[in-house]
């Protein structure tokens, strides 16, 4: 069991005491509800000398009998009575309020709050989402999409999905995958301007910035080499979907993640460049507050999206999308 203190005040017989373990006088208020030791032992599966045990010890702390035993009888004493009065009505709520949080932990039902960012959860993991709330109909989803962090404490979610690591000490996450991302232009920005061959070529290029990625790690799919490119930005947005969407109106280059592009990709909207270097990838994680236990559904939740994830044909390319035929 789960101790804590209590402070008692203000009781002109027990004013002199201010600790007591809440354990001790739960088993009590069962030892005077039973009306007896024994079969309050029996009741709550405890071995009848631990009952035995702990009521004398308990008795000792405050320094008074509770209970007159004998053979024959039961009876509380007054000191005994008026600790029963006095946390008769606590010791219910508490273990009223421990069986509910139980339940709650362990039960694929009721409201679970979820925050996730707009861009990717409206985009390439929207059909996730349908599928869990189908999956699991009994599981009230109240999902809360932002581009911005909202703090998962603050606003009290059971669990979040992240891009990028959280510093946050009051938080657990775990890995749940990443999103590769990739150089992409149009094929009209294409036709006014050869496509790079090498990456030096970048600099005569008009790019596009995106502030989620101030700096351009790019490694080479084959040999692994990393070249780290600080670009000449002509266009800078604050936006990823902005920034496809001027790529795809031929403003220039850009970096971005495939979940935001795979579907233009696909389209023949936007193609590749310098197709053997990918950039930095952003992680995803399942975060949630370190001082909760995370119940069943939220478990549920994280693993269903690791699985789905896993799965997913677009986050499993390494940023390699084949452009539609012509």
């Amino acid at each position: 069991m789960v101790s804590f203190i209590i402070n008692i005040r203000n009781n002109s017989i027990i004013n002199s005491i201010y600790e007591i373990m809440l354990d001790d006088i739960a088993l009590y208020i069962h030892i005077v509800q039973s009306r007896g030791l024994a079969i309050a032992a029996k009741q709550l599966r405890l071995p009848a000398a631990t009952v035995t045990r702990r009521l004398q010890k308990l008795e000792t702390s405050i320094g008074c009998k509770l209970i007159h035993r004998s053979a024959r009888q039961f009876s509380l004493t007054a000191e005994g009575e008026v600790y029963y009065q006095a946390f008769y009505e606590l010791v219910q709520t508490f273990e009223a309020t421990q069986r509910s949080l139980s339940a709650d932990l362990h039960l694929l039902s009721g409201k679970l709050k979820v925050l996730a960012p707009t861009n990717i959860s409206t985009g390439l993991l929207q059909p996730m989402w349908s599928s869990f709330i189908k999956s699991y109909p009994d599981i009230q989803l109240d999902l809360s999409l932002n581009n911005a962090n909202q703090d998962i404490l603050v606003v009290q979610a059971d669990i979040a999905l992240r891009i990028g690591p959280q510093k946050d000490s009051q938080l657990y996450q775990k890995g749940l995958g990443f999103i590769p991302t990739v150089l992409v232009a149009s094929t009209d920005y294409l036709n006014n301007h050869a496509a790079p061959a090498q990456l030096d070529e970048l600099f005569k290029h008009r790019i596009i910035g995106v502030n989620s990625i101030p700096v351009w790690t790019l490694t080479h799919r084959v040999t692994g080499n990393e070249v780290e490119l600080t670009p000449s930005i002509n266009t800078f947005v604050n936006d990823i979907k902005m920034a496809s969407q001027w790529a795809c109106d031929g403003i220039g280059i850009a970096l971005l993640p495939i979940s935001e592009v795979y579907q233009d990709l696909h389209d023949g909207n936007l193609v590749q460049v310098l197709i053997d270097w990918s950039g930095p990838k952003r992680e995803l994680y399942a975060v949630w507050p370190s001082g909760r236990l995370l119940s069943a559904k939220a478990k549920c939740l994280r693993d269903f999206m690791q699985d789905y994830i896993d799965k997913d044909e677009v986050l499993q390319t390494q940023g390699m999308i084949l452009n539609k035929p012509n």
